[in-house]
């Protein structure tokens, strides 16, 4: 009778203990995190940032690889053909995981089927400004000047592609508006021509548009975020005025296709710890933007819904990168 109870209960242990081994020793080695931009940069900042804490957590090193180029490509390219053994991972944003759908020409991997998406990790809004003696002080006076001089409003951004460029293309195409797009190479060259007054709007990361409306060089009329800021609860939001509208720049933890559930779900469950400490909630926060945790299936969701809305964006604009 006791054997013939045994055997089950012993069986099912064996079970139990031949699932753990991959989640119970994972990790035992250095982790390398590619983030697909040069050194120096907000993502690159960002991601140091979690993964020092997500080091200290785990108890191995998280050694960032920067690879830059082709549109946040090149790096990605390079996780799709690591081995997917969570020992390579990867920082994927609105950028790789959605807009370059619709942006280029050819983009040399799926979302769906060549990565996995463990975490998002952050977003950042942006603050529509406007050069100071551009005569409107709000989203519904600007509707109606634009409305009133169609086409003498120029509006710059950090390149073709970027949320600085589509928020404003959204922003066109929700209220009928005219403006014209100025593209430039760096969103300090575009800052330094709106004050100047050749340009006169930009919709633009609050961490680089917000010390120019606190110095009083430009005036914020709405913020892209669904939410006012804590940082700026003065400005309104954008969709306050225009209901509906959001412009985020968001991004996470990625890694290869096939990675094994129980990794996912353990990197997951690090990723959102170490989010919530407030070393890397005020970091984020110094760095412009705020934490943003997610489980796989809601980062899965956002990237998939982002697609399809950009998509209809860059549509409307006949936007485009080389």
């Amino acid at each position: 009778m006791l054997r013939r109870f045994l055997l089950p209960v012993l069986a099912l242990a064996a079970l139990a203990a031949a699932a753990l081994p991959s989640f119970a020793a994972y990790p035992e080695k250095p982790i390398r995190l590619i983030v697909p931009s040069a050194p120096g940069g907000a993502p690159d900042a960002l991601m140091r940032a979690l993964a020092q804490q997500l080091s200290q957590q785990m108890g191995v090193s998280i050694v960032i690889d920067n690879k830059p180029g082709g549109s946040y490509v090149i790096g990605t390219m390079d996780l799709v053909h690591s081995a997917p053994d969570g020992y390579t991972l990867a920082y994927g944003n609105v950028v790789s995981l959605a807009t370059n759908k619709s942006l280029l020409a050819t983009v040399p991997y799926d979302v769906e089927k060549d990565l996995t998406l463990i975490a998002n990790a952050l977003r950042v809004s942006n603050l529509m400004i406007v050069n100071n003696n551009v005569p409107v002080k709000t989203v519904p006076e600007l509707i109606s000047y634009a409305k009133q001089n169609p086409g003498k409003l120029a509006f710059a951004s950090d390149g073709n592609g970027t949320t600085a460029h589509l928020g404003v293309e959204l922003f066109k195409a929700m209220t009928g508006v005219h403006m014209l797009h100025v593209p430039y190479r760096a969103a300090t060259s575009a800052v330094t021509d709106l004050i100047g007054g050749g340009i006169q709007l930009m919709m633009v990361n609050a961490p680089v548009s917000g010390p120019l409306v606190q110095a009083g060089k430009a005036r914020a009329l709405g913020i892209s975020s669904p939410q006012r800021s804590a940082t700026y609860p003065d400005v309104p939001t954008i969709a306050e005025s225009v209901p509906g509208f959001e412009v985020t720049a968001w991004g996470g933890i990625i890694g290869p296709a096939n990675m094994p559930k129980d990794i996912v779900k353990r990197l997951n469950t690090e990723i959102r710890t170490a989010l919530a400490t407030p070393a890397v909630r005020e970091r984020f926060r110094l760095l412009g933007a705020e934490t943003a945790p997610s489980t796989p299936e809601e980062f899965l969701e956002l990237s998939r819904r982002e697609t399809l809305k950009w998509a209809k964006i860059v549509k409307f604009s006949g936007a485009k990168v080389d």
